[in-house]
């Protein structure tokens, strides 16, 4: 069911989606660690799956038939672990704010166990209009998607989330 053509009202979505992928060689540095600049490409193809996945949201689909997509406009991220080539990683993805215009995504990277923390990103994305480009506030249907998905975390800062799950 898409989200921009129906009520969220009668679906449950799930929060804390989370996926797995394996560390590839041409990613790595020369130490065999995942290059920094990777994660995020790691982390926003999981996201872009999980969103198809979870939320039957298409954003080439959007893109091109509606005129409208999200743009990066902020990162924070911080690398606790590397990852390591061949190794198989989880990607957890949560909204933790969103506002008429913007969301903000979490991105952990887990071992495959989930017993150790690798990564962790925010990224705060802006609302786009393709043909105006410029910012464009999000639908009432978008808005009801994120009331749905919102993750309400303790920690108000970057800094706090990282001590927060650092301490797990």
């Amino acid at each position: 069911m898409n989200p921009q053509e129906s009520t969220t009202a009668s679906l449950t979505f799930e929060k804390n989606p989370e996926s797995k992928s394996i560390i590839r060689f041409t990613d790595c540095d020369p130490f065999n660690h995942l290059n920094n600049s990777k994660y995020i490409d790691y982390f926003l193809n999981a996201r872009e799956d999980q969103l198809s996945q979870h939320y039957s949201l298409d954003l080439y689909k959007l893109a091109a038939e509606k005129g409208i997509g999200w743009v990066v406009s902020e990162h924070q991220i911080v690398y606790l672990k590397p990852a390591n080539l061949m190794e198989t990683v989880v990607i957890q993805t949560r909204l933790i704010n969103y506002s008429e215009k913007d969301v903000t995504v979490e991105f952990t990277m887990w071992n495959e166990s989930k017993s150790s923390l690798k990564s962790i990103l925010w990224t705060r994305f802006s609302h786009f209009n393709l043909a105006t480009k410029k910012s464009e506030i999000h639908s009432e249907k978008f808005m009801e998607l994120f009331r749905e998905v919102v993750v309400t975390l303790h920690a108000t800062s970057f800094e706090e989330r990282v001590k927060e799950l650092k301490g797990k």
